[in-house]
């Protein structure tokens, strides 16, 4: 260790060292050491040859001497007039840098003090020596253009933290080292010396002269700033595009063509799209990109003014790849055309006919025999980029095909290469993430050596069309094979009719002991089954008998609430999430439960390892209604009831097929694929919509939307609908509790064009004591009704006949007898024929199939009715 003496500063106190620029330094010397253990060593021996008495105030001074040589120094340490330093540390290079470098260095201490400063921070700050040298908040005191600058230099030198501001310095005087009073920049940096406990304490400071940088950014910056004015108010366009399509510079001539304001396109949100007409800005993004290089293209288009107008012009787009194939921002010049169609025929011919070629409607592509397209309009750009998904167009065109159909397209090229004329058009579908279909027309172009085409292909895109005609043929086969369900299911029901009522008569005629009791019984339980499949096909049709009545959602599902309950099982959490101050709804309250369990069931057999169903009601308003993407519904008010599984889903491809009868993606055996036909009948039929949501995996959602009943919208009951028959229950089900006197007197002309069917239910009618006339047709009973001279009671008719029909049959009678009575039976809804009717005419409705006590029932309630 070696100690090295410091100079005492004027504005320092004496007990605070200060280093100024250029330190003496001396180094020990190893010689100096010898002569001085040389001299202690003789002094020794000459004190011990002298003798101890003469030789004891000798040592005594030179002990006196060595004590006050220790003190002072070891005063001068502890007021820092002497410091020891680590000689492996003293660099005289890195002291030399230190001293000579350009920029002002300056070395403070916690407290602030200088401990270090170079020359050219002497002249930086205008100090006349080192004892003059100043801190840097100092050299700055009282010129506010700095001080907010260096009071952040010094909270961070005090936080041991790096800083650097750049200030202007204005009017130096001299003791700042300014030249008259010219303005300054000055660059202050500040950072802690070292990483060491020794050296945190101390901060390094930096001055630097920028001046001249400054004003070399200065004259770029004015040159920069000519450049842009030139642009701005050149007689061209110019506009730039970032990677994601918005625009970033547009200059004041293309902002006054399009009628823009330039403050307004600099704040940004205008893209592409906004100022290029029609499908034209994918033309520019359909440049194919090539790593690492700079393509520039020329497009005549449109662009599109503020009011909608559009502008002719020619763009020549240049756009930079990077290394990997991404684009950067585009530049682009832009030339009006405008000004050709007045100037140039042939140039504003040119201008009509690109305006034409982008803004058709359809793809145009020319290609080589190959398939690479050679040019295109926009509209093919926008749809190769939508198929592609690669941000620009494909170069073969075969790459927009599908796989499947590429050879199709292949073909009529090559015919088109080989000059053949009238080449079909070709269907095909799309490639890409969704299904797609398009219709391509092939021409052969004329060979030129000097042109890469083959054939103009002309694209159509299709898949509107196709869906469209897809929903007209699934609503076509839906109503055929509605009409098909209805048709056997009222030809059934008349097999029905029959069966069941053959069935009353063995009933009545063997008692419960008898060994064939069972077995007819058997008989008339399926015949019962059968009968309910049937009222799934008219259901399906809507031609079933609905009996509405208007009631509370809410009431309805919580009555049903057990039965669901058993339904679906212990496995599955049934949860009812009941709207507040639910709507009244009309419907038929058997039918409403029939949907209602139709769906839980199948929830519950799409949840085979358990699961949760939810029933949620809810009113849905007419702006609501409004609001939905539900194809077919107008806005109304309804009544939403919506039920929703966590079972398997239903698989896209089947969705639009499962309200189709006897559709079913159960086992065999093991449903009849009525049942969502039957929900989907049921509904319409009331005047109601039925949609479906479902995600594979996560369950499926029902939503049913009922039409509000209001009482004031009511019609007028129908006179029809006074009779009590009307009222009877549905078809296969008996009696609610038959009279116990169901015989009676009178005549009743029994009308039924089933030879079998007729005879049974006036042998029953006979049996309980009535007279009866037979007819097979509406003529043959206005003959029979002729030769009674109208001495009939009640009439009883087919609905549905050969020659007349029961309708005209009524009209025909009633203008003989106006107040003749009848009921009608018929396998069909009674909304099936009721429009054929006469207005104001009363009649009763028993629908098919019915057992002998429901015939009776009804013909002697309506006999008795007043």
């Amino acid at each position: 260790m070696s100690l090295q003496m410091t100079a005492d500063s004027n504005d320092q106190s004496a007990t605070e060292p200060f280093v100024a620029h250029g330190p003496a330094r001396r180094g020990g010397s190893i010689l100096l050491v010898l002569l001085i253990a040389a001299g202690i060593v003789a002094v020794a021996v000459w004190l011990m040859t002298i003798g101890r008495t003469q030789a004891q105030p000798y040592i005594l001074g030179v002990l006196a001497l060595l004590a006050t040589v220790g003190l002072f120094n070891l005063f001068a340490f502890a007021a820092g007039i002497i410091r020891f330093s680590d000689r492996a540390t003293d660099d005289p290079v890195m002291g030399r840098i230190a001293d000579h470098a350009q920029e002002g260095l300056v070395v403070t201490d916690a407290r602030g003090h200088v401990v270090y400063s170079n020359a050219a921070y002497l002249a930086l700050t205008g100090a006349a020596s080192a004892q003059e040298v100043r801190p840097v908040e100092r050299v700055f005191i009282g010129n506010p253009d700095v001080s907010e600058a260096v009071f952040r230099l010094l909270k961070a030198a005090r936080e041991g933290k790096r800083q650097l501001e750049e200030v202007r310095v204005a009017g130096h005087d001299g003791s700042q080292g300014g030249q008259g009073g010219q303005a300054r920049w000055l660059r202050l940096r500040v950072r802690p010396l070292g990483q060491g406990k020794r050296d945190s304490k101390y901060a390094v400071w930096s001055i630097a002269d920028i001046t001249r940088d400054r004003e070399r950014q200065e004259d770029v910056f004015q040159e920069l700033r000519h450049a842009i004015e030139y642009l701005d108010h050149a007689p061209c366009g110019f506009f730039s595009v970032n990677p994601a399509g918005e625009i970033a510079y547009v200059n004041a001539t293309l902002a006054n063509w399009l009628d823009y304001d330039l403050a307004e396109i600099g704040s940004g949100g205008l893209k592409l799209s906004d100022i290029v007409s029609g499908d034209g800005a994918a033309l520019l993004a359909a440049i194919q990109p090539v790593p690492g290089e700079v393509k520039t293209e020329v497009f005549d288009i449109d662009l599109r003014m503020r009011g909608g107008k559009t502008v002719p012009v020619r763009l020549y787009h240049k756009l930079a790849f990077g290394a990997d194939g991404a684009a950067g921002a585009s530049r682009t010049l832009v030339i009006s055309r405008a000004r050709d169609e007045h100037s140039d025929p042939e140039r504003a011919a040119e201008v009509r006919f690109m305006r034409f070629f982008d803004h058709t409607p359809m793809a145009i592509a020319t290609v080589d025999r190959g398939g690479n397209v050679v040019g295109a309009n926009a509209r093919y750009a926008k749809l190769a980029q939508s198929l592609n998904g690669e941000g620009g167009a494909a170069k073969s065109i075969f790459r927009a095909v599908n796989p499947r159909d590429r050879g199709l397209l292949i073909a009529a090229i090559n015919h088109a290469a080989e000059g053949q004329g009238d080449i079909p058009p070709v269907e095909v579908m799309l490639d890409g993430p969704k299904e797609r279909f398009a219709q391509f027309f092939v021409t052969t172009v004329e060979k030129d050596e000097r042109d890469a085409e083959t054939a103009i292909v002309y694209m159509l895109e299709t898949t509107e069309r196709r869906a469209l005609e897809n929903q007209i043929n699934q609503s076509q086969k839906m109503e055929m094979v509605g009409q098909l369900a209805g048709g056997i299911a009222h030809d059934f029901n008349n097999v029905l009719s029959a069966i069941m009522m053959a069935n009353d008569f063995l009933l009545n005629a063997h008692k419960p002991t008898d060994p064939s009791f069972q077995d007819i019984m058997q008989i008339k339980q399926n015949a019962t089954r059968a009968a309910t499949l049937v009222r799934q096909l008219l259901a399906f049709s809507r031609r079933q008998t609905l009996r509405p009545q208007v009631l509370d959602l809410g009431d309805a599902l919580s009555d049903l609430t057990m039965l669901l309950r058993r339904l679906i099982g212990e496995k599955v959490k049934l949860d009812l999430v009941h709207g507040r101050d639910l709507w009244p709804v009309k419907v038929d309250v058997s039918q409403f439960e029939q949907v209602v369990v139709n769906l839980a069931v199948n929830a519950r057999d799409a949840m085979a390892d358990g699961g949760k169903l939810i029933i949620r009601t809810g009113n849905v308003s007419t702006e609501e209604a409004a609001q939905l993407a539900n194809k077919g519904m107008p806005a109304a008010d309804y009544v939403k009831i919506e039920i929703s599984d966590t079972g398997t889903g239903i698989p896209a491809e089947i969705i639009d097929k499962i309200f189709e009868p006897f559709f079913s993606t159960k086992e065999v055996g093991k449903g009849t694929g009525l049942g969502l036909s039957t929900v989907y009948g049921i509904v319409k039929q009331t005047g109601g919509f039925v949609y479906v949501d479902s995600v594979p995996g996560e369950g499926t959602t029902f939503r049913i939307y009922l039409p509000r009943y209001r009482p004031e919208q009511e019609d007028a009951p129908e006179a029809h609908a006074g009779n009590g028959a009307a009222k009877e229950a549905g078809a296969g089900a008996e009696a609610a509790k038959p009279k116990p006197d169901l015989t009676g007197q009178g005549t009743i002309l029994l009308v039924e064009d089933e030879d079998g069917l007729r005879a049974l239910n006036a042998r029953g009618l006979r049996s309980r004591g009535y007279s009866v006339i037979e007819a097979a047709n509406g003529v043959e009973a206005l003959e029979a009704f002729a030769e009674k001279d109208g001495a009939v009671d009640l009439v009883v008719s087919d609905v549905v006949m050969p020659e007349m029909d029961g309708p005209t049959l009524l009209k025909e009678m009633r203008s003989r007898s106006p107040e003749l009575k009848i009921i009608f039976v018929s396998g069909y809804a009674e909304d099936a024929f009721e429009k054929s009717l006469p207005e104001n005419q009363q009649f009763a409705f028993l629908p098919k199939p019915f057992t002998l006590t429901q015939l009776v029932a009804a013909v002697k309630e309506t006999m008795t009715a007043k």
